[in-house]
């Protein structure tokens, strides 16, 4: 039985420089098919939810200038405005939910921004909320990672890092804060098993490291941090703009060094989920 992953499209449209930010949500679809899963990349199409779009679609929300970043609470909105909107790791989870989808492979979910930048992403509500198995490279590094950490567990997700028991951030293979390990994609279905069985609401949250190859050190990245924030509170930019800013302003200072890591990271989290998928359309549990 091929299983469905879900993919985002805030990368697509927030994500990524054009046009290289269509030609990798092509190759993500690619690399899903060719492990034997049905990718669906979930955004909002003129009003419309569209589990599963078109290339030429794809194509318009990675080109166009008027596409709504929406999380949860936005799906309404845009929906009303009959917009083109690019859906956060909250409104996919929801949406892919919705539709009886299980397993999303997305870059890094947000979280807590440090207290001069301060929100709260709505991924961390939607992860105690609904269950899903999400793939990540773990919370963005520019976040307060261990503020993020702590919400996620007092919001009762289900976090486990694949064969880490460090917490991944992104760009950063791990950091200082201590996560469960788990060491095998059977581990992880049976995790997500046994909350199905208990009727436990919430994800799974799989923070799987970005490939070592492709990591960033920390001090490098701080150093970086450091020049983004800088034109971040020159710009007065706040709320769900931090985030794109603040990642367009790190590939212009790192020569685009952290957009060739975010688009490993992407591959290693979709070949993961589908990994996942496979197994556990072996398995058959039932959501």
């Amino acid at each position: 039985m091929t299983k469905t992953v879900a993919l985002e499209s805030t990368v697509i449209a927030h994500g990524l420089p054009r046009p290289l930010n269509v030609q990798v949500a092509q190759q993500l679809e690619i690399l899903a098919r060719a492990k034997g899963c049905e990718p669906k990349t979930i955004a909002i199409v003129e009003g419309h939810v569209k589990v599963g779009i078109t290339l030429e679609e794809l194509v318009q929300l990675g080109m166009r200038d008027d596409v709504m970043k929406v999380g949860v609470a936005e799906i309404p909105v845009a929906l009303a405005k009959r917009a083109w909107a690019a859906t956060t790791v909250s409104a996919t989870v929801r949406i892919a939910s919705m539709c009886g989808v299980e397993i999303f492979a997305t870059g890094g979910i947000g979280g807590v921004h440090s207290i001069e930048e301060w929100d709260v992403s709505q991924d961390l509500l939607e992860l105690s909320r609904t269950r899903m198995i999400v793939v990540c490279a773990g919370p963005k590094s520019l976040l307060d990672l261990k503020a993020t950490a702590e919400m996620l567990e007092t919001l009762q997700v289900t976090v486990v890092g694949y064969r880490t028991d460090r917490l991944p951030a992104f760009y950063v293979r791990e950091v200082g804060v201590p996560v469960l390990r788990v060491d095998d994609v059977s581990e992880i279905v049976a995790i997500y098993s046994a909350k199905c069985k208990l009727d436990l609401p919430g994800s799974v949250l799989v923070l799987n490291p970005i490939p070592n190859e492709y990591e960033i050190p920390a001090e490098q990245l701080l150093e970086w941090d450091k020049i983004a924030k800088e034109e971040l509170r020159k710009a007065n930019i706040e709320g769900k703009a931090v985030t794109p800013f603040l990642l367009a302003k790190l590939a212009e200072i790192s020569n685009g060094k952290t957009v060739r890591s975010n688009i490993e990271l992407l591959k290693n989290n979709v070949s993961l989920a589908c990994d996942i998928a496979n197994e556990l359309a072996r398995y058959n549990v039932p959501s």
